[in-house]
């Protein structure tokens, strides 16, 4: 696995559980917003295998979770035997994921190596390479969530109210996506590094919180479960 970050202690980024967080290199999208925009890149730097390896082993029993997040894991070739590990210690796992590889996560479900997602559903249909590159698509992410559905296995799909986003694109995703259990609209929040073509973008005026609560109640028609 190539992991170039670590959180070692969380109370928040996994439902039920204290947690860490993995975050691996790499990712096939490239949202203009990433907050993690210094771990894309292939050149990196990466922690040791050891050295995750003796936290995670000095931390069993303490821990309840790790949480791989990135970056986009299912990038991971090796992802599969790396959470195989984390089960056999013990660990509860929650993979935050684009869902743009469902069979991978296909795979993870038949091994039942996660008991927890976090899907990101980012744009409409029609405006995913806008926001998230030209890799991005939003059919692979739908798929995702009707495996994720199909399973009954707890997860949940999150959307960051980027500026660019309208209420209509917004309405228009949550009638895209089938009914969820929980789906979270984040606040936007301008990130540190991004690409100087990204300015403009990421200095667009943020929805403020009454107008997010007034898009919620709308949302709420199609997504009952909507939270933000």
């Amino acid at each position: 696995m190539n992991i170039a970050g670590i959180v070692k202690t969380t109370m928040v980024d996994f439902p039920g559980s204290t947690a860490c967080i993995l975050f691996v290199r790499g990712c096939n999208y490239n949202c203009f917003y990433c907050h993690n925009r210094a771990i894309l890149s292939p050149s990196a730097p990466l922690l040791e295998d050891r050295e995750i390896g003796a936290f995670l082993t000095s931390r069993a029993g303490l821990l309840e979770g790790v949480v791989i997040s990135g970056g986009e894991p299912t990038l991971q070739p090796d992802l599969l035997p790396f959470l195989r590990k984390l089960k056999a210690m013990g660990y509860r796992v929650k993979l935050d994921t684009n869902g743009s590889s469902p069979g991978i996560v296909e795979s993870l479900l038949k091994e039942a190596v996660c008991d927890y997602f976090a899907v990101d559903y980012k744009a409409p249909k029609g405006r995913y390479p806008e926001i998230c590159g030209s890799g991005g698509a939003a059919e692979p992410v739908l798929r995702t969530v009707k495996l994720l559905l199909e399973d009954g296995v707890s997860f949940e799909v999150r959307t960051t109210v980027a500026p660019q986003l309208s209420e209509e694109d917004l309405l228009g995703m949550a009638r895209e996506l089938p009914p969820l259990p929980k789906y979270i609209l984040n606040r936007y929040r301008p990130p540190e590094q991004y690409l100087p073509e990204d300015e403009d973008r990421v200095s667009a005026r943020p929805y403020t919180r009454a107008e997010l609560e007034a898009l919620a109640a709308k949302i709420r028609a199609f997504q009952p479960n909507v939270i933000f």
